[in-house]
């Protein structure tokens, strides 16, 4: 599977974002999809999450009521909708893939539970 994530950018504070992650090779075999960000100087930490037939939407505390993750099948895109972003929010957002077996709710915010990630897309919110 391969994730090609896309959508970062500058945005102010209080702005709004669409982030992508088109995924290609053997989609049918996805689980779980996952997005990670990680700051400067910090850990990689989980955003949110979404099972590929679309149930199970975890939320970091740090986004709930902000972040809306969702994914077209048809597509085989997962998109994170980012409203009312603050300078906090500034990292580099990564998408990640599970394949095979789905993730019990408990682990999905572990990236060592997926399989595959994305490049990174870059988000910097200004105050």
């Amino acid at each position: 599977v391969q994730l090609q994530a896309s959508g970062g950018g500058l945005v102010q504070a209080g702005g709004s974002l669409r982030l992508s992650c088109a995924a290609s090779g053997r989609t049918f075999s996805m689980a779980n999809m996952g997005w990670f960000r990680q700051a400067p100087g910090k850990e990689r930490e989980f955003v949110a999450a979404i099972t590929w037939s679309g149930g199970g939407t975890p939320y970091a505390d740090s986004v709930k009521g902000r972040f809306t993750i969702s994914r077209d099948k048809a597509k085989n895109t997962v998109y994170l909708q980012m409203n009312n972003l603050k300078p906090e929010d500034t990292a580099v957002y990564y998408c990640s893939a599970k394949v095979g077996g789905r993730i019990i709710t408990s682990q999905v915010r572990e990236p060592s539970r997926y399989d595959y990630w994305g490049q990174g897309t870059e988000v910097t919110v200004s105050s």
